[in-house]
């Protein structure tokens, strides 16, 4: 280590949480900014969570990420921002002025990774998201800020839906899900926040060719990396947001917090962790 410089360390806490790209994510910009530091993966199970967290700086940590099944539980074992608030989970954890603070950056990693791949997706008025779980309340949160004034959620479970409803208020409508083929023509932008066409999971039973021709298409799955979801749309001629985009945007901020530095999402980390995710 360089005299006079500050060694600080990251983690990311999940069960399990192996499968993680975050530290490859982390470790990238702390050698392209030359920064002293670390980003490690602590596999905690819940009942372990809170003793780890309320130790965290004790055990060398700045900060950290949060990730499933802890989300929810963060938010109670510290001071949460209004975005962890309303989004209602926290994947990001850092000190401030000794305090443990908590935030939410899902939704501005959605954002952000729309923006980069399909500049004036904004301009649409409606959205259809399919999925009413933890990823789905960060991508209303993120739309319903971005200005959009119809959120169409569509599950399965109705009632998780209307929940959606029942915690953003009117621009949320909830769906059943056999209610999708007449929401696709009017719908200007189509998120897939479930795990459907994951690898190993069912596909997803949904046609893009009946949306209109200015529409954008988003998957949250990242595994594979060109869903049959995307390779549709894109055989259409629409233009497409993936998974991987916003796993590397949402980590721009909590890096930022925890090392000092603003990184930057660069086709040749996008090019790392692809290479990665499609090893054999």
């Amino acid at each position: 280590m360089t005299p006079g410089t500050t060694f600080r360390a990251a983690c990311l806490i999940g069960w399990p949480a192996a499968h993680s790209r975050s530290p490859l994510i982390h470790q990238f910009w702390l050698r392209m900014l030359g920064i002293e530091g670390s980003y490690s993966i602590e596999a905690i199970p819940p009942e372990g969570f809170a003793e780890f967290v309320q130790h965290l700086s004790a055990r060398g940590f700045a900060g950290a990420n949060v990730t499933i099944p802890h989300k929810e539980h963060a938010l109670a074992l510290s001071t949460p921002d209004a975005r962890a608030r309303a989004i209602g989970a926290a994947n990001t954890l850092w000190y401030d002025k000794g305090e443990l603070r908590s935030t939410n950056t899902d939704a501005e990693g959605f954002i952000h990774n729309l923006d980069a791949c399909a500049p004036g997706w904004d301009t649409a008025t409606d959205a259809l998201v399919l999925g009413a779980g933890g990823s789905s309340r960060a991508v209303v949160f993120g739309l319903i800020e971005r200005g959009f004034r119809r959120v169409h959620v569509v599950n399965r479970t109705i009632d998780r839906a209307r929940a959606l409803a029942d915690q953003f208020g009117s621009h949320v409508h909830p769906v059943a899900w056999d209610g999708i083929v007449d929401l696709l023509p009017r719908a200007g932008l189509l998120v897939n926040t479930t795990s459907l066409g994951m690898h190993g999971q069912p596909a997803l039973e949904v046609d893009p060719g009946l949306l209109p021709s200015h529409a954008v298409v988003a998957d949250l799955v990242y595994v594979p990396l060109q869903t049959p979801l995307l390779s549709a749309a894109r055989a259409r001629g629409l233009k497409t947001a993936d998974g991987l985009g916003m796993l590397l945007h949402q980590a721009v901020r909590g890096f930022e917090l925890w090392f000092g530095q603003r990184p930057q999402v660069t086709p040749e980390l996008r090019a790392l962790v692809e290479a990665d995710l499609t090893k054999v």
